[in-house]
């Protein structure tokens, strides 16, 4: 039993510091600062980073789940966040206006992003499997 807490534990904790790590990850790389448009009241800034983690997350919960070990898990889900930056870099140049139309708080923009972020996730989830 206290084998199973300690794992239980170990992914739970670096599941964590992956979520801020992608969370880092894709504030760092969009243009706009999301957590100061956030504080102001843009709900476009909010459902584009909301989808954004939603469609990290999937992936890192099947990764969790297949994984056999915990630094398979790690390169599974490291995997995933690159593909999830690479979702926000490929709209960003497929649709050059969403970026632009998110620090305006377009919420159209932020809902399409943030979708297509949670679709994408949701397919790559899928691909993390045995």
């Amino acid at each position: 039993m206290i084998e199973q807490i300690l794992s239980f534990f170990s992914y739970f904790v670096a599941a964590c510091v992956l979520l801020a790590l992608f969370v880092l990850l894709y504030v760092h790389i969009t243009p706009y600062r999301e957590f100061a448009l956030i504080r102001a009241g843009n709900l476009s800034a909010c459902l584009a980073l909301l989808g954004a983690v939603a469609g990290f997350s999937l992936p890192l919960a099947s990764a969790i789940a297949h994984s056999v070990s915990l630094p398979d898990m790690l390169l599974w889900a490291l995997l995933a966040m690159a593909a999830q930056a690479l979702v926000y870099l490929l709209i960003d140049r497929i649709l050059p206006d969403i970026p632009r139309g998110i620090g305006e708080g377009v919420p159209a923009h932020g809902a399409l992003l943030g979708g297509l972020s949670v679709c994408v996730g949701l397919i790559n989830a899928a691909c993390i499997t045995y």
